[in-house]
């Protein structure tokens, strides 16, 4: 089925690609009956022709012959290690373990909904009633099934799945490839990383599949993949790993391995294997325009599931790591202020009242290099590296402060999964707005009029001291304190960047300021200092947090 949530594919998706979940929610469309076969044609066909495999011109291309060349093969060509002969024996001593997943709901019948009016005495009255009328069985609840695939990774009868697979099901059956099949109680769910874990009972142990180190597999490496597409079931597969390290946007830990081992719609919750018949990641989503496999599979990798599912196992849910702190991405303009030597690590706006941070350890401001030994490339590394980290756990965090690197020590607390949650390491705040340096707009001498106590032009933004007249007319909390911006010229640095009359200025590299002389005095000094940037943290009216580098050069 579908997911229609992927944002960075819905430009593809304009042009007939869509990124689909293999298994797919219970619904109507979620069911993959495997199609009856269509009646022989009376005599050979020709095969037909992929529009790619069409050369320009119109021109077939030439297949290959099978004479023998002229050229013997060298040495070093030989050399050249080709991929497996065959998997027979490893896929045979691994088919046992991988089970189909049926799941039934019952929905209500909503019904066909209006039935047309037609005069009484009409020739059609008759079929009419027959094609429409079935008041009888209207708003009665009907049954619908869906398949996914699954494996055991415990021979008592524990079993791995995704978490769309079953999810809203009334009734799980585990159908194993001799033709067994046995009821499931659901033991516990992820909606983070699409993840459950199933229980059945069975009077004898069940062949189990152990989970290897994702860690370990390299672009190029071999994978099979093994499930149910289509519900065909017991289907073999065999490709490479084509990327690692995949964000989909499909939850906020997305780490996803990429492969070009066929896996399609019933997939879902499969094992992708490695040459040794480990499991290194669950095969959970593709693109696709058609619903078939096109060559690009997605599967959470086991460094993220395996502790997940033992989470799960044992506590019914999972206990993840909490930092307690809101965080954006590091910009170029952003990484400069800073005083970094290239664009990385996770920006912090806000620390979380009340959070692991009790005595200022990480402050806003701070860009987090490092957690637990850990390099943060980017944003969106710190959120899943700190869900992966042991509740209670002390860790060292290396953190770029003024200018200079520093490591503190935090203990970690349990994040929450509530609905209602406050948005921290694991929901990263609102992105800076604009970006890039200004073009044409003049220096911030130039933009920069009379600045005092009361006000200052800087940016091309206007400033004022924030007092009750200004939070009335722009709507500002009382918990917001700063230099309020009161209008911005259109195309100046200020509106480039995204700022906004209403907005305060709370902090100049990373000093609290209360009126606008301040703001200019604090420009001027960080330009002084040979500074390019100047690091400002940005409060709107509400209070959120974000940080806005302006160009001093």
């Amino acid at each position: 089925m579908e997911r229609s949530t992927l944002s960075p594919f819905k430009r593809s998706i304009a042009v007939g690609t869509a990124l689909a979940l293999l298994g797919g929610p219970l619904s109507a469309r979620a069911q993959t009956p495997a199609p009856p076969a269509p009646p022989a044609a009376p005599g050979p066909a020709a095969p037909p022709v992929a529009p790619e495999a069409i050369a320009p011109g119109g021109m077939l291309p030439v297949p290959p012959t099978t004479a023998p060349s002229i050229n013997p093969p060298s040495p070093k060509a030989a050399a050249v290690p080709a991929g497996p002969s065959s998997v027979s024996d490893l896929a045979e001593g691994l088919l046992d373990a991988v089970v189909n997943i049926s799941t039934s709901q019952s929905v209500k019948d909503e019904g066909a909904g209006p039935q047309p009016q037609i005069q009484q005495g009409s020739p059609f009255e008759e079929f009419f009633d027959d094609f429409f009328d079935d008041k009888d069985n209207q708003g009665k609840n009907q049954k619908v099934s869906s398949l996914g695939s699954g494996f055991v990774i415990d021979p008592s009868g524990y079993v791995v799945t995704n978490n769309h697979v079953i999810e809203g099901a009334d009734d799980i059956e585990v159908i194993f490839p001799n033709g067994t099949k046995l009821k499931a109680k659901l033991v516990g769910t992820d909606t983070k990383t699409d993840l459950s874990v199933l229980k059945v009972q069975s009077k004898a142990p069940l062949k189990a599949v152990p989970f290897g180190n994702s860690r370990n597999m390299r672009i190029g490496d071999w994978v099979m993949a093994i499930g149910n597409p289509f519900g065909l079931g017991g289907s073999v597969t065999l490709g490479i790993i084509s990327a690692r390290g995949r964000n989909i946007n499909a939850g906020p830990y997305d780490n996803f391995i990429q492969t070009d081992a066929a896996i399609n719609k019933g997939n879902s919750g499969g094992p992708l294997f490695n040459m040794r018949g480990e499991v290194i990641g669950i095969n959970t989503a593709i693109i696709s325009p058609s619903g078939g496999s096109i060559g690009i599979g997605f599967a959470v990798p086991t460094e993220i599931a395996e502790n997940v599912v033992h989470q799960l196992i044992e506590f019914g849910e999972t206990r993840r790591g909490w930092l307690g702190v809101r965080i954006q991405p590091v910009t170029d303009d952003v990484a400069a202020s800073l005083g970094l030597d290239r664009t990385r690590g996770a920006l912090v706006s806000g620390v979380v009242e009340g959070g692991p941070i009790k005595s200022g350890e990480i402050k806003a401001g701070d860009a987090i290099l490092s957690f637990d030994g850990q390099p943060i490339n980017e944003m969106r590394d710190l959120p899943r590296i700190v869900a992966e980290s042991p509740v209670g756990k002390q860790v060292d965090v290396v953190v770029m402060r003024e200018g200079k690197q520093q490591t503190v020590k935090v203990t970690l607390g349990k994040l929450e999964d509530t609905a209602d949650a406050t948005p921290d390491d694991d929901e990263p705040a609102t992105p800076e707005n604009g970006g890039g340096t200004p073009d044409g707009k003049g220096t911030p001498d130039e933009q920069q009029g009379k600045a005092d106590q009361n006000g200052a032009v800087l940016f091309g933004m206007t400033l004022a001291t924030l007092g009750d007249e200004q939070r009335k007319e722009f709507g500002i909390a009382e918990s917001v304190e700063g230099v309020v911006i009161t209008k911005i010229d259109p195309g100046s640095v200020a509106a480039e960047k995204g700022l906004k009359p209403g907005e305060v200025i709370v902090e100049v590299a990373q000093d609290f300021v209360e009126n606008p002389g301040e703001v200019s005095d604090k420009m001027e000094a960080l330009k002084t200092e040979g500074r390019r940037n100047a690091h400002v943290m940005i409060a709107d009216k509400s209070g959120n947090l974000r940080f806005v580098a302006l160009p001093l050069e």
